[in-house]
């Protein structure tokens, strides 16, 4: 496989969650930030906004929003990466124009944007020799993060970053395999169960999942015999999650019809 500095960079990546206490310089994550705002966005449109969470107390907070996950409150900053449309409202009402942001698109524009910006941050800060670790439980329960951090109407927490000072070496996972992910010319599924069982086998190698198990969704026949990856994501993905979201952002005047 080709390589080169950013190439290895980005396969080096693991998620952390173990931080020092070391604090980090404002002007360390302004450049993090900066950098993201030089990722590709839908028509320029830059909707997004991140707002920086360093205070103990606010974190705290977060991490009891977010499945009490200690790693967000002990690293030094939180992001909130928020799809943004307030910011083009009032674009809007100084150029003598209404916003349409009746249907899903408007959401989901804003939604990528914020993601694409999230990511080129992860990568900028890793390239300092930071670590991160995405948030996803920033749904957990959104309307509190919302009052949190008090964002306007037409502004939602997309998703959340953990930015510290690793103090170990990340686990680096295992991935599918590229001919899993990658499809020429339309999508293919010969041999996807040789290839997910080998992944499982793969995954189950690595011990990650010892005292991880999710609770299955109703009454299974019997155990797996080996709990891995495939076991793993079939119980994640067979259960309802954060069934009130839609509510939530509708109420923060995305339309989604």
């Amino acid at each position: 496989m080709l390589s080169n500095p950013v190439i290895d960079l980005i396969a080096a990546h693991g998620s952390v969650r173990d931080y020092r206490p070391d604090s980090i310089p404002l002007e360390t994550i302004q450049a993090v930030v900066s950098t993201a705002q030089h990722t590709s966005s839908s028509s320029n449109l830059q909707a997004y906004s991140v707002v920086a969470v360093t205070s103990a107390e606010k974190r705290a907070r977060l991490a009891a929003l977010c499945g009490n996950q200690r790693h967000i409150a002990e690293a030094p900053v939180f992001l909130a990466w928020c799809a943004d449309l307030a910011r083009l409202d009032r674009v809007c009402q100084i150029q003598g124009y209404q916003q349409v942001t009746d249907y899903f698109e408007s959401f989901l524009v804003a939604a990528v944007d914020a993601v694409i910006a999230a990511q080129t941050a992860a990568l900028a800060a890793e390239s300092l020799g930071l670590g991160i670790c995405y948030i996803g439980s920033i749904r957990n329960h959104p309307a509190e993060v919302i009052d949190l951090l008090e964002l306007p109407p037409l502004v939602f927490p997309v998703t959340g970053m953990t930015v510290g000072w690793p103090a170990g070496r990340p686990f680096i996972r295992p991935r599918l395999p590229l001919d899993e992910i990658l499809h020429w010319e339309a999508y293919d599924t010969r041999g996807q169960d040789e290839r997910l069982r080998g992944y499982d086998r793969a995954m189950n190698a690595t011990g990650i999942y010892r005292g991880r198990q999710v609770a299955a969704a109703g009454a299974t026949p019997q155990p797996p015999e080996v709990y891995g990856w495939m076991e793993h994501a079939a119980r994640r993905v067979s259960q309802a999650i954060r069934i009130g979201l839609k509510g939530v952002i509708t109420s923060q005047g995305f339309g989604l019809k």
